[in-house]
């Protein structure tokens, strides 16, 4: 199994509904739908702590065990309780281990740009394919000593192996900029008061 890869044991759900949903969520369980390549709709629950640990992970992939049938799924749509951020329903995509697929990454920063220069992150993701049992997390950039106008395209970050960029190759994800503050006019009126 893959770093980003968790199994979780699971039951199947026969009773539907909220009131069985929140029996479910009471049992310390989430309620969940597997589906995807042709299958009928499975609902299952699955260990909320445990389910919640695993998503933590961004892209990973999640092996269900259901009476010792194997499903690798990647999280679809996940509902959350707005107040508590408890897990309320999770959709998971059936995917093959050979499969590629289309996800979004985030893109992050390291470092800092040089004085008076102000970092932006223009494009906080990107869309990739890779393989499904290998999504990245995201991609780093270290933007130490970046200087106004300097500008990092899609087609200038650093990928994993066999991971393809599906965002348009030149799309602006960082742009540095001069930081906005007081004029040199403005600075010097404040000194003579």
């Amino acid at each position: 199994m893959a770093s980003n890869e968790t199994r979780l044991p699971a039951s199947e759900r026969v009773d539907f509904g909220k009131g069985a949903a929140r029996r479910v969520r009471r049992a310390g369980q989430v309620p969940a739908v597997i589906y995807g390549h042709g299958m009928a709709p499975l609902h299952v629950a699955l260990p909320a702590h445990d389910t919640m640990m695993s998503l933590k992970h961004r892209n990973a992939v999640i092996e269900v065990d259901l009476g010792g049938e194997l499903h690798v799924t990647l999280a679809k749509h996940v509902q959350r309780d707005a107040i508590r951020g408890t897990l309320d329903h999770i959709d998971l995509v059936v995917v093959r281990r050979d499969e590629q697929v289309e996800v979004d990454i985030p893109v992050n920063t390291t470092g800092a740009g040089m004085s008076g220069t102000i970092v932006t992150v223009e494009h906080p993701t990107i869309t990739v394919v890779a393989p499904a049992t290998d999504l990245p997390e995201g991609v780093e950039v270290d933007v130490t000593g970046f200087e106004i106008g300097r500008t990092v395209l899609a087609k200038d970050l650093v990928l994993p192996e066999r991971v393809v960029l599906v965002t348009d190759p030149e799309t602006v994800v960082i742009h540095a900029t001069e930081a906005r503050g007081e004029s040199t006019d403005d600075a010097e009126a404040a000194e003579s008061i």
